[in-house]
């Protein structure tokens, strides 16, 4: 009897331990101070310096740990900005759209230790809405409402309406005027939307690279035919292996490494502080993939030592990562010469814009059946475009041509690869 008295002593003693150290719910609301932290900006990559914060979250907003409550926008990337722990935002320290560096405050949080709390208000909202609906279509005054905006033209109150909500009543407002003039050619409008830093980056490069290199383009055309037949022959077997589906890029990425080789001066660059051309032993291939915040170049490193399945490995990876939004300043950084696939667009010719500080890129187009001389006769075969643009104060035409031709000769007959010819 005793000692089942003194086991309950201490476990009161205990209870009572946690609950001055803040170790139980009832702890922690009476300590709030030591719940509430402060999440900063994590550090970014040597060349990025600043972003722009597009919140995710809003204060009195529950989170879970490693929800993502912000995303910060650079040059190069977006950077997801996690919630350290379970909690409440308390408030946001950074307006939307606001400038930050690497550890600057972002947000306050209210620890609260238990992720389901994050159901409540769900449950909350759930069980609100069932309320709402009968009020909704118990109450008679809003079919009349609902009528109201077709008689505003004519009424002089509707003055306050209009000044309360200008942004989003846009479209509304200026319909009527389109409906009352017999126009018929629907709605007029316009909106503004901030450029991303991306784009903005993606912009200045790009004039950048008008403004600094002596561009010029050369073309030539690829007969796809032995390609596709090699493709169709061992897509199956390829894929069975190596679970990766064998497309054509691979292909163009592997001739154009072996381009690189024999025409070293295009995969060089010229320093223009120093006044020297630095010639790289090594080739990075950057490959532009498409995403709806602007154009990125993941780096498929050291590319000369791959074959087939290492690049649609490395391809499909990064594909992966940029299609997620996970690329890293890391996976773009670097890079000796570029390859962009408009064809996938269905792009029948066009002239690619050198990605600084490199000086060639390759430009890939649609696949399209034409009618070509074959031996003295006219057939039609599967045919693509190609255009490599290059930088004309470090590489001759006559350079550029011998490149395009190699990558010609490497695609429409792989086994120039194997024999090294």
């Amino acid at each position: 009897m005793l000692s089942r008295s003194r086991c309950v002593s201490r476990a009161f003693s205990r209870s009572l331990s946690a609950f001055q150290k803040g170790n139980c719910p009832l702890g922690r609301r009476s300590l709030p101070e030591d719940d509430v932290i402060t999440v900063k900006t994590p550090a970014f990559a040597e060349s990025v310096t600043e972003g722009d914060v597009r919140w995710e979250k809003a204060v009195g907003d529950t989170v879970a740990e490693d929800e993502v409550v912000c995303e910060i926008e650079t040059d190069k990337t977006s950077v997801q900005v996690p919630s350290p722990a379970n909690g409440v935002i308390e408030a946001l320290l950074v307006p939307d759209g606001g400038k930050v560096e690497g550890g600057t405050p972002l947000f306050t949080l209210r620890k609260t230790g238990a992720a389901p709390a994050k159901a409540k208000p769900a449950e909350a909202a759930a069980a609100a809405a069932p309320k709402a609906e009968p009020a909704a279509s118990a109450a008679p005054p809003p079919p009349p409402a609902a009528s109201i905006p077709t008689q505003m033209p004519p009424v002089p109150s509707p003055s306050q309406p209009l000044a309360s909500k200008p942004v989003s009543a846009v479209k509304p407002t200026a319909a009527p005027p389109v409906a009352e003039a017999g126009a018929g050619k629907g709605l007029r409008s316009e909106h503004r939307e901030k450029m991303n830093r991306m784009r903005q980056r993606i912009a200045q490069r790009l004039k950048e690279a008008q403004n600094t290199c002596a561009m010029l383009t050369t073309f030539n055309e690829i007969d796809m035919s032995n390609i596709q037949e090699m493709r169709a022959r061992h897509k199956d077997a390829f894929l069975k292996k190596h679970n990766l589906k064998l497309g054509f890029m691979s292909a163009f990425v592997k001739a154009s490494a072996f381009a690189l080789q024999e025409q070293p001066v295009v995969n060089a660059v010229i320093d223009d502080t120093a006044k020297e051309v630095v010639y790289r032993d090594y080739i990075d291939i950057s490959v532009a993939v498409a995403t709806p915040r602007g154009l990125v170049v993941p780096v498929i490193r050291n590319v000369e030592a791959m074959n087939y399945a290492d690049i649609e490995r490395a391809i499909s990876e990064l594909g992966e990562k940029a299609r997620k939004n996970e690329l890293a300043i890391e996976d773009m950084d670097g890079g000796t010469f570029t390859i962009s696939n408009g064809g996938v667009f269905g792009s029948l010719f066009g002239t690619p814009i050198i990605n600084p500080p490199q000086s060639a890129i390759l430009g890939m187009h649609g696949i399209f059946d034409r009618p070509v001389a074959v031996g003295g006769k006219v057939e039609v075969r599967p045919m693509m475009y190609v255009a490599l643009t290059y930088d004309h104060r470090l590489i001759d035409g006559r350079e550029a041509v011998t490149f395009l031709r190699k990558i010609k000769a490497a695609v429409e007959d792989p086994r120039v690869l194997l024999l090294d010819l």
